[in-house]
């Protein structure tokens, strides 16, 4: 398996799949709006403007971490964006740790374990794809999205 195989859906449920992004460095990020690292929002679409062309910023809404991702799959595209100014792609509300974990999720944290194993410690942890699919590192919540430009770079260049 590779991660240009699988698939997820947007908030408006339309498919969303990962080999569209084939060629391209993919940043997939489990947010939630209510986290003290919301911030981070605004650091991810700085990224996003400016790596447009080579880079795919993927916010994963979750609610598994102190209930800190209250809206729904109907509302959290536009609290993003309102609060802050978020026109990266956002996905369907999912589970990354547990029994219900999203397949991407699952495959990125066989692939690359952190700390507490292969589980999710908190909202923000961050997975870097390289372009051929291959995940590259995994990043833990409180790395700020710019510390991880060198690393963009890197895979860009």
């Amino acid at each position: 398996m590779n991660f240009h195989d699988l698939s997820i859906n947007t908030p408006a449920g339309k498919p969303l799949n990962m080999s569209d992004y084939e060629g391209k460095a993919v940043l997939v990020v489990n947010t939630a709006t209510k986290c003290g690292l919301a911030p981070q929002f605004d650091e991810l679409e700085r990224l996003h403007q400016g790596y447009k062309e080579e880079l795919v910023v993927l916010g994963f809404p979750c609610d598994q971490f102190g209930g800190q991702e209250p809206e729904s799959n109907d509302t959290v595209v536009e609290a993003c964006r309102i609060n802050h100014g978020v026109t990266f792609q956002l996905t369907e509300k999912i589970d990354v740790n547990g029994s219900n974990t999203h397949p991407i999720f699952k495959y990125l944290k066989d692939e690359l374990g952190g700390m507490l194993g292969k589980n999710i410690k908190w909202n923000f942890t961050k997975f870097l794809v390289a372009p051929d699919g291959k995940p590259f590192k995994r990043y833990a919540p409180t790395t700020s999205p710019s510390k991880i430009e060198k690393d963009i770079k890197k895979l860009v260049s």
